[in-house]
């Protein structure tokens, strides 16, 4: 059967749904999570205020001017944290940088654990207050759907329900607000050069808060390109690379992509705030036995999740 379009679960079923209704709320999950690996999420936990109030303070940071903006770049921070100008980043194999710039937000660390002293400090804008406000608070609110949806995928696998808990919390989870700028003359479009190059994300899952215009699109395993388009109340979910090594495969990383729009509105930006939740650098993404089979033998080395992130920023260029 072909996939025409992206299956939405509601994760109220699972938080507060009976027993049945929490176990279909899983097998839809899963499934969509075997399949194509993309979902879309109804009454996912996060506010519509803090929602909108995160979209306008990044907004308005976007506008600052380019001195301004740099002053809050780290390059020595290899991206994790504060603002990341043009062309730095660009697709794994790639050979042009993406038409965007964003800005990082990591792990706010409260309850005295020692990892803290892993994390480089958040860098916030001093000209736009808003970032530092509502970032965190939306930070904490995908942080929370995140850990429900990964119980829900530790139910699919068989493992204990809280199996994920104590491996992302703290974890090294990013907040990453996208302005996807316009090109005012087509013609100054780089040769080759797209909103977001053809990837997989590296983490264990992608919590992707809506978009301002269409442009996500999906590489099904039929080889066709499906467009992914949420409700302004939906958020997209989505299988990373850390999460398919576990599950030697049985969840899929898709491939996905960010197409410019037709020349005529190529001068309109898009912003996106995609959440990747990433657990502790020591956890061992070596893949569970009950993923291995005959069938489907061991497909990666063991690795820690610490080390695949090394390994994929220099990848994609934001370490050398």
């Amino acid at each position: 059967m072909i996939l025409e379009k992206i299956p939405t679960v509601d994760l109220n079923d699972y938080v507060n749904g009976d027993e049945a209704t929490k176990a279909a709320f899983v097998k839809a999950l899963g499934d969509s999570f075997s399949e194509i690996g993309f979902a879309i999420v109804d009454n996912h936990g996060v506010e519509a205020s803090v929602i909108e109030g995160a979209y306008k303070a990044f907004k308005d940071f976007f506008a600052l001017d380019e001195a301004t903006k740099r002053k809050y770049e780290e390059p020595e921070l290899a991206g994790q944290r504060g603002y990341i100008s043009k062309g730095r980043e660009h697709a794994k194999g790639a050979k042009v940088a993406d038409l965007k710039e964003f800005y990082h937000i990591g792990q706010i660390v409260e309850d005295g654990d020692p990892i803290k002293e892993n994390y480089p400090d958040n860098v916030f804008p001093a000209e736009v207050p808003e970032v530092e406000k509502y970032g965190v608070n939306l930070y904490q609110s995908l942080e929370g759907s995140g850990k429900q949806l990964l119980r829900a995928i530790a139910e699919y696998l068989d493992l204990p329900v809280k199996y994920f808990d104590d491996k992302v919390h703290n974890g090294n989870s990013i907040l990453r607000p996208i302005h996807y700028y316009g090109i005012q003359n087509p013609d100054d479009l780089p040769e080759g050069a797209v909103r977001a190059a053809a990837h997989e994300d590296i983490n264990l899952i992608t919590l992707l808060i809506g978009a301002s215009a269409d442009g996500l699109q999906v590489l099904t395993k039929e080889g066709n390109w499906l467009a992914a388009k949420p409700e302004p109340h939906q958020i997209v979910i989505n299988v990373g690379d850390m999460l398919q090594r576990l599950t030697n495969n049985r969840l899929k990383s898709t491939t996905h992509r960010v197409v410019n729009p037709p020349k005529e509105v190529l001068h309109l930006p898009r912003y996106s705030v995609p959440f990747f939740l990433h657990p502790k650098s020591n956890m061992d993404l070596t893949s569970l036995e009950s993923c291995i089979s005959a069938e489907n033998p061991k497909q990666y080395e063991d690795m820690t999740a610490g080390e695949y992130l090394d390994q994929r920023l220099r990848e994609i260029g934001l370490k050398k």
